[in-house]
């Protein structure tokens, strides 16, 4: 603190006499923590409150007794920037990231619970259906698959035909690029909307689960029956292990929400409503993060990586990263 402006007027004197030292305690640990860009250590963060109630409590006193206007506007200023340390602390983006990432993320996709072994349910339910028909009747394919979907990918293609779509590759140029851009745009949009459409009593989200494992169970009727299947999932996997969880996540985040409509429990329907909106709008914006980087490996890795071995290293890298993460963060979301 420079100066004592106030003690222009002595009736002030004892006022600060009893106050000053604690003053000055506050202004140094904030002048320090300001330096610091608002890190505090171990004794500080422990002062800090119990000095920020005592400049209160002084500009109350100063306030009331209609002391001078610097002794006010001094202690204004002090209590102003210690509320700032207090409840504003300055934080970097790539620490609010990493906390999104290991703590909110995992902890909202956590409480969950039963909703995401549904979500796992129903999209098996429907690979696991198709994957039946198709097999035992290639007719069932296009009751399954949309046309825009099947580029000469059906029953009835050869081998060669099959191998060619899993193997044809390409250099990484701007048409690839372009392509993961759209991607991640779609995927997204999949994801989004299975959240969205919790709303409806989550039926829609169930509903888009299993006629995306329809799709999935189609295809891999079509090269198990070719031999193929082995080549189709070292082909899938890199990015369809995020991607697919993405989906998974949005989903069963729809399904909280409809959980939330139809059995509120002890809350009102509101709350329920409200608290279940939160921890999916959580769920799915840490999503979108899986489905870029699902994007990126389907749109670049998987065009210009052609070899199974090094397919489902990439796949096993994938796997092994989401099971490091999961595992770590399950102790910070407890």
């Amino acid at each position: 603190m420079t100066g004592r402006p106030w003690e222009t007027k002595p009736w002030s004197l004892g006022f600060r006499r009893e106050r000053e030292a604690l003053w000055r305690q506050l202004a140094r640990i904030v002048a320090r923590a300001e330096k610091r860009r608002g890190r505090l250590d171990a004794g500080e963060a422990v002062r800090l409150p119990s000095l920020y109630r005592v400049v209160l409590s002084s500009l109350s006193v100063a306030r009331a007794a209609a002391m001078d206007r610097a002794l006010r506007e001094y202690l204004e200023s002090l209590a102003a920037r210690a509320w700032l340390l207090l409840y504003c602390p300055r934080r970097r983006a790539r620490g609010a990231f990493r906390e999104f990432l290991l703590e909110k993320f995992p902890a909202a996709a956590k409480g969950l619970g039963f909703r995401f072994g549904l979500a796992v349910f129903f999209f098996l339910a429907g690979t696991a259906l198709a994957w039946i028909l198709t097999s035992t009747s290639p007719e069932w394919f296009y009751a399954f698959v949309d046309p825009s979907l099947v580029k000469g990918r059906d029953p009835w293609a050869s081998r060669e035909i099959l191998e060619k779509f899993l193997y044809e590759g390409g250099g990484l140029n701007h048409a690839l690029a372009t392509f993961a851009g759209f991607l991640f745009t779609h995927n997204a949009q999949v994801g989004i909307l299975a959240f969205s459409a919790g709303i409806a009593a989550g039926v829609p989200a169930a509903y888009l689960l299993f006629t995306n494992g329809l799709v999935m169970g189609s295809f891999l009727s079509v090269y198990s029956s070719k031999g193929l299947l082995l080549p189709f999932l070292g082909w899938i996997l890199p990015h369809g292990i995020p991607e697919i969880l993405a989906m998974l996540l949005c989903a069963a985040a729809g399904l909280e929400i409809g959980r939330a409509l139809l059995f509120p429990g002890r809350r009102t329907r509101r709350d329920s409503l409200v608290s279940a909106g939160r921890r999916g709008a959580v769920v799915a914006a840490g999503s979108i993060l899986l489905f870029a980087w699902a994007g990126l490996m389907e749109g670049i890795f998987r065009q210009v990586v052609t070899g199974d071995l090094f397919r489902f290293l990439a796949a096993g890298v994938n796997a092994g990263i989401l099971a490091l993460w999961a595992y770590n963060a399950r102790g910070k979301a407890e």
